[in-house]
C-alpha cells in the first residue's frame, strides 16, 4: 500500500489541494483561479488600492493647490526679512566706519561731484517743469478770484513738502544709485574688492563711507536748489502765460512759505540720500554672477531705492504733519 492511499488520514492542511474541502466557507483557501470573483482578495484589493491611491493623489493635489498662495507668501516674507536683516547689518557696519579714521578725502570729493554737481541739471529741469505744470493744472481747477491766492500757496507747499524731495530723490536714485551699484558690482565680479583687502585698504572705508556721506550731504542741497527753481518756474508761467500780477504772486508765495514744511522736505532729502546710497551700495557690493549679476544689481538698486523713497515719504509725512 502506497503512501498516497492514506491521504484521507492526513490533516486537512497537509492534504493535496484537490482533496481539500470545497465548501463555500473554505473557498478562500482555494487557489485564486478556483475562487469565486468576490472571494479573490488580490484583485479586490488591487482595485481598491488603485482607487484609493488615485483619490489620495487627487486630494493632495487639491490641498497643495489651495495652500500654494500661502506658501508663496511665506517664502516671500521670509526672503524679505532675510534681505532686510542683511541690509540692516550692512548699514550698521558701514555707519560704524564713518566715525573711525582714516577718511579717504579724494574718494569723498569724487563722490560729491558725482552725486551733487553732475545731478544738478537733472534735478533743475525736473522740478522746474513740475512747478510749471502744477500751475497750469491748478489754474484749470480754480475760479479766477480764488486762484490768485490759492495757486501760489499750492505751488510753494506742494514743491517744498513733497514734489521737491520726492522727485529729486527719484532722479538721484535713477542716475546715481544705478551708477553706484554698477560700479561696485563690476569691482566685485572682477575681484577688485578682494584686491583692496589684500592691499590693507578696508572696502567699507574706501568704497561705502564716501558714498554714504556724499548722498547725505548732496541731496538736501539739491532739494533746496530744486525747490527754488520749481517755485520760480511756477511764478514765470503764472505771470507771463496766465496773466497773474508778478508782485502779488510773489507776495502770496512769501506769505504761504512755511519754515517747518521746508525743513521737513530737507529732512526727507537727508533720509532719501542715505537710503539711496545704502541700498545701491548693498546691491553692488554683494553682486555675483558676472555680467548678468551686474545688470541684476543695477536694476535691484534703482527699484529698491525708488520704492524705499515712496514708503519712507509716507512715514516721514506722518511724523511731521499728522495731528
Amino acid at each position: 500500500m502506497t503512501r498516497s492511499n492514506f491521504t484521507f488520514l492526513r490533516p486537512k492542511f497537509l492534504r493535496p489541494k484537490s482533496l481539500r474541502p470545497k465548501s463555500l466557507f473554505f473557498g478562500f483557501l482555494r487557489p485564486k483561479f478556483l475562487r469565486p470573483k468576490f472571494l479573490r482578495p488580490s484583485k479586490f484589493l488591487s482595485q481598491g488600492s488603485s482607487d484609493g491611491s488615485r483619490l489620495g493623489r487627487l486630494a493632495m493635489g487639491l490641498l497643495s493647490l489651495l495652500l500654494l498662495p500661502f506658501g508663496v507668501a511665506g517664502r516671500g516674507l521670509l526672503g524679505f526679512l532675510e534681505t532686510l536683516g542683511k541690509i540692516t547689518s550692512f548699514g550698521a557696519r558701514s555707519f560704524s566706519h564713518i566715525f573711525r579714521p582714516p577718511i579717504y578725502w579724494d574718494q569723498l570729493f569724487r563722490q560729491l561731484l558725482e552725486t551733487g554737481y553732475y545731478s544738478l541739471p537733472v534735478i533743475a529741469l525736473t522740478v522746474t517743469f513740475s512747478g510749471m505744470v502744477l500751475v497750469l493744472q491748478s489754474y484749470a481747477g480754480f475760479d479766477g478770484a480764488f486762484a490768485n491766492r490759492a495757486i501760489p500757496e499750492l505751488v510753494v507747499l506742494a514743491i517744498t513738502r513733497e514734489l521737491g524731495p520726492v522727485l529729486s530723490g527719484l532722479m538721484v536714485a535713477g542716475r546715481v544709485g544705478g551708477a553706484m551699484a554698477a560700479e561696485l558690482a563690476t569691482m566685485r565680479v572682477s575681484e577688485q574688492i578682494d584686491a583692496l583687502e589684500t592691499l590693507s585698504a578696508h572696502p567699507y572705508k574706501y568704497l561705502i563711507v564716501p558714498r554714504l556721506l556724499a548722498g547725505a550731504i548732496c541731496l538736501p542741497l539739491l532739494v533746496i536748489v530744486g525747490d527754488s527753481l520749481g517755485v520760480l518756474g511756477g511764478t514765470v508761467i503764472a505771470t507771463y502765460k496766465l496773466g497773474f500780477n508778478g508782485e502779488l504772486f510773489l507776495q502770496y508765495v512769501r506769505s504761504a512759505f512755511d519754515l517747518i514744511g521746508f525743513m521737513s522736505g530737507v529732512c526727507k532729502a537727508f533720509v532719501f540720500g542715505i537710503l539711496i546710497t545704502l541700498l545701491s551700495c548693498y546691491n553692488g557690493f554683494f553682486a555675483s554672477g558676472g555680467a548678468q549679476g551686474v545688470g541684476r544689481a543695477t536694476t535691484n538698486a534703482v527699484v529698491s531705492s525708488s520704492i524705499a523713497i515712496l514708503v519712507f515719504n509716507y512715514f516721514l509725512t506722518e511724523i511731521f504733519f499728522a495731528r
